[in-house]
């Protein structure tokens, strides 16, 4: 087990947890760390396959799908860290109370103010599968706290992870500033080494004084949690095919398929909520398919003929 010296179980500001290096050598197969990881692995690989997730670690990751996904980040942190802040006394959470190390909502306010502006709350709200997310989570802290590991440990646990991996994807491929503007969320200044404190937060979950009906009920939450973040997953996805294929405004295509759509400053307009006029290809376009405008253009077309014709004669 890991050993630590701890300065912020209570969320003293100005104090960082310091921790040693320790290995998991006393581990046992009934440990409540050890029931997670088995328990929840065939989450966590249908988690990791959504296509959301697939296109996010290529690359293929919208600017706007990104904003939308901080938001539901937000929204479900918002919640998870008021209950936790609700449970930090209780016996069957307290241990794994960690303000400082952990909560996330301070930074996503960051990001949301770098994305939207200093009125961000006017012009977010939370999507429907975040919050399903967001009221179990309520339930759970107010009604069922033991249950409040699974949650914090599916969250916590993958942003100290594969979080970090989706962190220098969406820096590179949304070309965020070096100083790390959009992705606070993934940054855990008063952690200092990830992997010891995983150990150390495994730990302390271990010695959670938990019967065996208990840890498996907590191991069903955790799989809960991991459906609740693929339907926000294939929620997003949704959203991002309809960003290129769904009619705008009028109903007409965005975009006619071709080159880098986001090369058209118009376009990028309409994703961001500007006003201004429309990309002249779209309107063009658009006012092409009218049957009006193409009676009237294919008259213009047999005058032209005709005068041509007349012109050569």
């Amino acid at each position: 087990m890991p050993s630590a010296v701890e300065g912020s179980e209570g969320g003293e500001e100005g104090e960082i947890l310091r921790y040693e290096e320790a290995e998991d050598d006393n581990v046992s197969p009934t440990d409540l760390s050890e029931l997670l990881k088995e328990g929840t692995k065939e989450s966590h690989d249908r988690a990791e396959n959504t296509q959301f997730v697939k296109d996010f670690l290529k690359g293929r990751i919208k600017k706007e799908l990104f904003k939308l996904a901080t938001v539901a980040l937000y929204f479900t942190y918002s919640a998870l860290e008021e209950e936790m802040d609700r449970n930090k006394d209780n016996p069957v959470f307290a241990p794994l109370y960690f303000p400082l190390e952990l909560h996330r909502k301070e930074a996503l306010v960051k990001d949301l103010t770098y994305f939207y502006g200093e009125d961000w709350k006017e012009k977010i709200q939370c999507s429907e599968a975040t919050q399903h997310y967001v009221d179990r989570i309520h339930h759970v802290g107010q009604h069922e706290p033991e249950l409040l590991v699974a949650h914090a440990y599916t969250r916590y646990m993958g942003d100290l992870s594969g979080g970090q991996v989706l962190k220098k994807v969406a820096q590179r491929a949304l070309k965020l500033p070096s100083t790390e503007e959009g992705i606070q969320f993934y940054t855990f200044d008063n952690v200092s080494n990830a992997q010891q404190f995983k150990q150390l937060y495994r730990a302390r979950m271990n010695a959670l004084d938990l019967d065996k009906n208990a840890k498996e009920r907590i191991v069903e939450e955790a799989n809960q949690a991991f459906r609740f973040n693929m339907q926000v997953f294939d929620e997003l996805d949704k959203i991002g095919k309809s960003l290129t294929e769904a009619a705008q405004d009028g109903g007409f295509p965005a975009h006619d398929g071709k080159g880098d759509l986001r090369k058209c400053p118009y376009y990028a307009d309409r994703l961001a909520g500007e006003a201004g006029p429309g990309c002249p290809y779209q309107a063009a376009a658009a006012l092409a398919k009218q049957p009006l405008v193409q009676l009237i253009l294919a008259a213009c077309v047999a005058v032209a003929a005709g005068a041509a014709a007349w012109y050569l004669m």
